[in-house]
């Protein structure tokens, strides 16, 4: 199975139940966004994306050995922000996810998007 295609197609279809699966039990996350991150946040973040966004895609994908870098283009309604992340995959299972936001554009056409 390809781990990091079925992340990226169940995460942006905003299957959360399908994202949550793919993580491993002591998954480490990272974003540089103002706030605490652990895999509950990380997968309400995904998920407001998905929901609130009109498209989320895929723009680059590099693979590596043991994982992947992904660019994203999120559009919302008044324009469009990037995300650019990093996944190591073990045994078919996601133990890092490391997500890097144009922070500035995210604050502005996804307001609110990682308030508490």
């Amino acid at each position: 199975m390809d781990v990091v295609g079925f992340w990226t197609r169940s995460w942006t279809s905003g299957d959360r139940a399908a994202v949550q699966k793919l993580l491993a039990p002591d998954v480490e996350v990272e974003w540089n966004l103002d706030a605490p991150v652990d895999d509950e946040e990380l997968l309400q973040v995904q998920h407001r994306i998905s929901a609130f966004a009109d498209s989320v895609t895929l723009t680059g994908r590099t693979d590596a050995e043991d994982g992947a870098a992904l660019v994203y283009d999120l559009v919302a309604p008044f324009g469009t922000a990037r995300m650019i992340e990093f996944l190591a995959v073990v045994e078919g299972r996601i133990t890092e996810v490391r997500q890097v936001y144009d922070v500035t554009s995210t604050d502005r056409y996804f307001p609110g998007l990682y308030a508490n």
